[in-house]
């Protein structure tokens, strides 16, 4: 497989037509090297429109998004150089490492061990140096990370059924967070922006379908 030409196909046959236009995510996407964080054994999928599942054996658990469903996130947070930033599941890292080239700082957090320590080593080979990969229960990663709130931007690198309030306060005013939001077989990735103390807006940006990030509640499931 000739690298190069793979990656400038992802971008031009599955990124472009998904509305990803700004120029600048797509000359991130062109230098970030996105096959260095794909688990080895996989890595002819580096630039397939697919999941990328990040622990063997467990095909439904984590995984990196389709590379159209990153870029789109990562042009509709607009983040800038001086923001701080907050990524709810680390997986490979590979989001972090976009995030790092718009951001200020990155706090990623992820409550698999063996992928966060694969995460920060991969995260340092490729230079990346203002990206804090935090160790933590799953419970700890869906509440957010509040000694370092206030956020300007959070991502949740994964789906939801809802987003909890918790997460929402820790957003600065005119902060935005980014997740995948329902249960099977609808999901929607969902921007919302924090307009005031106690006021948020948001919108749905497209059908998706993502695997759970751990500890976030569930729906409550009604019998009769």
């Amino acid at each position: 497989m000739n690298i190069e030409t793979a990656r400038f196909n992802m971008i031009e046959q599955q990124i472009r037509p998904w509305e990803v236009l700004d120029p600048a995510v797509l000359e991130l996407l062109g230098n970030v090297r996105r096959e260095d964080f794909v688990p080895p054994a996989l890595r002819a999928l580096a630039f397939v429109d697919t999941q990328v599942p990040l622990i063997a054996g467990d095909p439904a658990g984590p995984a990196m998004l389709e590379p159209k469903v990153e870029a789109r996130l990562l042009q509709e947070l607009q983040v800038q150089r001086h923001e701080k930033v907050l990524e709810i599941g680390t997986g490979s890292g590979f989001m972090a490492a976009l995030l790092s080239h718009r951001a200020q700082w990155v706090h990623t957090l992820e409550c698999r061990a063996e992928l966060a320590r694969g995460a920060r080593e991969t995260l340092r080979r490729s230079g990346v140096a203002n990206v804090t990969v935090v160790d933590c229960s799953a419970a700890e990663g869906a509440a957010g990370l509040a000694s370092e709130a206030p956020f300007d931007v959070i991502v949740l690198s994964g789906s939801v059924a809802e987003v909890p309030p918790a997460l929402l306060a820790q957003l600065k005013i005119g902060g935005r967070l980014a997740a995948i939001v329902g249960s099977e077989p609808v999901m929607r990735a969902r921007l919302v922006t924090r307009a005031g103390e106690a006021a948020w807006s948001s919108v749905d940006l497209f059908d998706t379908v993502a695997p759970r990030l751990q500890g976030f509640a569930e729906p409550t499931k009604f019998t009769f």
